[in-house]
């Protein structure tokens, strides 16, 4: 919709107009600046680069540390120690990278990073990695590696959600069950959603999708962007989900939040290269107050690569209809 239009639908935006032409200019603006004579779809592809991929018979895994001074792959593959054959050689612009054999990580193996900074070190979970577990006994969060020798097949290649007006359903799959306990994808695919067709509604809205730490905060608490919560099931079991909402008729969108993440160190972004600025503000606005979280900086075209890179991640990979 272009802002006049939008004025003129919503007459009590009209004493802001000249505040939201100013803004969408510098938006327009900004797109330039990252995209060039490109898209935003090429631009964001983040996920592409950084993480960890399986490249025919090798393992290449890419991180963004630009304050790392040494980086080490820690987990059940060395006894989470640091050495020489699983440390990460720097790249151009903070970039960290290392390529191993196919065999030296397998599926479900558990790992972590170990990052040094000048004056300091910290284990930190992978920024785009998309599978993280919490030990049932320490309680601990590492990264776990995701490659099933089947991957998902989808049935439902060609969704295309109704034009008509959407009827929403939102939902959180972990509160979802009767009873008094973390419900389930698989569990809310065969119990909930046929009732949520039933009762005709044509879109659900997924909360708390995103991993974090602390399941009290409905999913607003998120530190692992790209990790769908394994509290509530595999990834696959929630393309499962998705793809027999879309066999329904049922479009999916996802509460995404960019807004902000979690203050967690040893589970999120925060101070994840030994700097409190690297995806965040520094100073008096790095912090919100009232969610006791950390505020994205989206001055910066990493940061904002990052986050755009993450919505084309959950569109392509899970499917989703929007956000």
């Amino acid at each position: 919709m272009k802002i006049p239009d939008l004025v003129r639908n919503d007459p009590w935006l009209e004493p802001f107009s000249d505040t939201i032409n100013r803004w969408h200019e510098k938006a327009l603006a900004k797109k330039v600046d990252l995209c060039g004579n490109g898209t935003l779809i090429d631009f964001a592809s983040g996920h592409l680069y950084f993480g960890l991929h399986r490249k025919k018979k090798k393992w290449i895994f890419r991180e963004w540390a630009p304050n790392a001074r040494k980086i080490f792959l820690i987990g059940t593959f060395n006894q989470w120690t640091e050495c020489e054959e699983f440390s990460l050689i720097p790249l151009e612009n903070g970039s960290w990278e290392i390529i191993l054999p196919s065999n030296r990580l397998k599926h479900r193996d558990l790992f972590r990073l170990s990052i040094h900074w000048e004056g300091g070190k910290g284990d930190r979970i992978p920024s785009y990695i998309t599978r993280v577990l919490q030990d049932q006994d320490t309680l601990i969060f590492s990264a776990q590696v995701w490659d099933p020798e089947n991957s998902y097949q989808w049935k439902n290649q060609t969704f295309i959600p109704a034009s008509n007006k959407p009827i929403i359903y939102e939902a959180h799959v972990g509160m979802a069950s009767e009873e008094e306990r973390v419900g389930g994808f698989s569990e809310f695919r065969t119990e909930v959603l046929p009732e949520i067709a039933k009762a005709g509604y044509n879109v659900i809205q997924l909360m708390a999708i995103q991993e974090h730490p602390y399941y009290g905060s409905f999913g607003y608490h998120v530190s692992n962007f790209y990790a769908v919560s394994s509290r509530f099931g595999t990834p696959d079991e929630l393309k499962e989900l998705i793809d027999e909402a879309h066999g329904l008729g049922i479009a999916v969108i996802m509460d995404l939040v960019h807004s902000h993440a979690v203050k967690n160190e040893n589970e999120g972004l925060g101070r994840f290269d030994g700097t409190p600025y690297q995806y965040f503000h520094d100073g008096y606005r790095r912090e919100h107050v009232a969610w006791d979280s950390l505020c994205f900086n989206y001055d910066k075209n990493e940061v904002l690569h990052f986050l755009l890179s993450n919505c084309r991640f959950w569109i392509e990979e899970y499917k989703f209809d929007g956000f």
